[in-house]
C-alpha cells in the first residue's frame, strides 16, 4: 500500500563526507548553530541554518537568508564537493551508538501517502516552525534533511539490506560524537524491485522523527501542485526525503522534562501536593532513571524520589495512557499551569542523551523541579498513531540522529 521510490540522490563526495554531514538543524540553538560552522567552510549546518552566514541579530526569517541556502548549496554542488546518482536508487544507512548498530532504507515516501493516512503522525507541528521549513525547501527546491520513519519490519527488505551490506559501502566514517555511519548504494535493479514490492505490501508508516521537515514537504508540493495543474504525480515534488527503519531496531530514550516553577509554593509544599497524586518513595540521592512504564523520577531539594502512576489514572486508551500524558494531565496543568507545554517558557525538556545528571544539574542552576521520565515504546507510538491520537509534545527522544546532507532530495519540475 504504501509507495516508496528510489530517487537520484545529491551526496557528498566520498572524501567529504565526514565533513559535509551535520546533525539535523533544530538540535541547535541560534548560538549554537552560530558558534558550530564559525571557520567551518564544509559543514551542512550552514545550509540547513543559513542565518549564520549572517550577523548574529539578523532576522533570521528574512528573504535573503533563505537565498543564501541555495547559493551555498548549488555552490557547492558547482564546485564538485557533491555528486549526483546517475539513476534513482534505494540507499542502506547504518548508525552505529555505542556497539549497537541500526540500519534503515533510505528513499522517497509519497505526499499522497501522508495525505491519506498511510503515513501516521502523532505529533502537531508548530506553524512558525513549519514555516521556517516550506522557505527553505522551496527556495533550495531541495529536502536536505531525510524524515526518520518507521515501519513493522519485513524480512524480504531485511534480506536484500543484508546482501547489499556485504559489500563495500561508499561512506564509513565516525563523527564527533562517537556515532559511526556507513551509506551503501542499492544498484542492483532486482535489489531495487524487490525492496518497492515489499514497501508496496507495507500498510502503515509511521513518522518516528521529523514531523516539521515531513510537514513542510507536503505544504512545498501542495503549493507544486497548485503551481503546475498539470502535474502527473510522477515530478519529485510530489515525494519527500525519508530514511525508513524496521520496528525491531529502534531505540527511544527518555525525554524529560524540567520546570522553572513550583506555582508559588515551597519545595515541602510541592512534594506534599504531588503526594496527593502519585505514589511517591524516595530514592536517594545518586542519578535516577526509572525501571518501568509507570514510574517517573522526580529531582527536588537535592534528592530523588519515585512517583508511582495509580491504575485509575489510566483508561486502556494508547495517548491517555502514556506516562508523558498522565503528568502533563494529572500535575504540570492542574498544579503549576501549564497548559500548553509548546509554548510555555516555564517548562523545558532534556533529552534522555544527556543523562539524568544534566536534570540535577539544571535544578542547581535554572529549575527548581525535574521529572525523568521511562521510555515511551516504540509501539506505544504506533498505537496512538493508529488510533488517530497525538502525543504530548517531546514524548519521545531517539538515537543516533540522521545527519543531514548526505542525502539531499531535489525536486525542480
Amino acid at each position: 500500500m504504501a509507495n516508496v521510490i528510489p530517487f537520484r540522490a545529491v551526496r557528498p563526495r566520498a572524501d567529504l563526507a565526514d565533513k559535509i554531514a551535520a546533525l539535523p538543524y533544530d538540535v541547535y540553538s541560534r548560538q549554537e548553530a552560530y558558534e558550530k560552522v564559525q571557520g567551518d567552510p564544509y559543514t551542512f549546518l550552514r545550509i540547513d541554518r543559513p542565518e549564520t552566514q549572517f550577523a548574529p541579530d539578523h532576522d533570521m526569517y528574512a528573504p535573503e537568508v533563505y537565498e543564501k541556502a541555495r547559493d551555498l548549496l548549488n555552490g557547492m554542488i558547482a564546485d564538485g564537493f557533491f555528486i549526483e546518482e546517475e539513476q534513482a536508487s534505494y540507499y542502506v544507512y547504518e548508525l552505529v551508538m555505542d556497539g549497537r548498530s541500526q540500519v534503515g532504507v533510505g528513499a522517497c515516501a509519497s505526499v499522497d501517502d501522508y495525505e491519506r493516512q498511510v503515513i501516521r503522525r502523532h505529533e502537531n507541528t508548530r506553524a512558525d516552525k513549519e514555516a521556517d521549513r516550506v522557505r527553505h525547501v522551496d527556495v533550495c527546491s531541495a529536502q536536505t534533511g531525510p524524515v526518520f520513519l518507521a515501519y513493522r519490519r519485513r524480512e524480504k527488505i531485511e534480506e536484500v539490506v543484508r546482501r547489499v551490506m556485504s559489500g563495500q559501502p561508499v561512506y564509513d566514517f565516525t563523527a564527533d560524537d562517537g556515532i559511526t555511519h556507513r551509506l551503501w548504494v542499492i544498484g542492483d535493479a532486482q535489489d531495487a524491485a524487490q525492496i518497492r514490492r515489499e514497501f508496496e505490501q507495507v500498510e502503515t508508516i509511521y513518522i518516528a522523527d521529523g514531523h516539521h521537515r515531513c510537514a513542510s514537504a507536503v505544504k512545498v508540493s501542495q503549493m507544486r501542485r497548485k503551481a503546475h495543474p498539470g502535474y502527473t504525480g510522477d515530478e519529485q515534488f510530489n515525494y519527500f526525503l525519508s530514511v525508513l527503519f524496521p520496528d525491531d531496531q529502534l531505540m527511544i530514550m527518555d525525554y524529560n522534562r524540567v520546570v522553572r516553577t513550583l506555582g508559588g509554593r515551597s519545595d515541602d509544599e510541592f512534594l506534599s501536593q504531588i503526594k496527593k497524586i502519585f505514589d511517591v518513595s524516595e530514592a536517594g540521592r545518586e542519578p535516577y532513571r526509572p525501571g518501568r512504564k509507570g514510574e517517573i523520577g522526580l529531582y527536588l531539594k537535592d534528592r530523588w524520589y519515585c512517583m508511582k502512576i495509580r491504575p485509575e489514572q489510566y483508561n486502556g486508551d494508547a495517548a491517555h495512557d502514556l506516562d508523558v500524558a498522565v503528568l502533563q494531565r494529572e500535575l504540570l496543568e492542574p498544579v503549576l499551569g501549564i497548559a500548553d507545554p509548546r509554548v510555555d517558557d516555564r517548562i523545558d525538556f532534556v533529552g534522555g542523551i544527556r543523562g539524568p545528571e544534566e536534570l540535577v544539574r539544571r535544578v542547581h542552576t535554572d529549575a527548581r523541579a525535574a521529572f525523568a521520565m521511562y521510555p515511551t515504546d516504540i509501539h506505544e507510538l504506533f498505537d496512538v498513531s493508529d488510533a488517530g491520537g497525538l502525543m504530548p509534545p517531546k514524548s519521545t527522544w531517539f538515537e543516533p540522529k540522521l545527519r543531514s546532507g548526505l542525502l539531499i532530495h531535489r525536486i525542480e519540475t
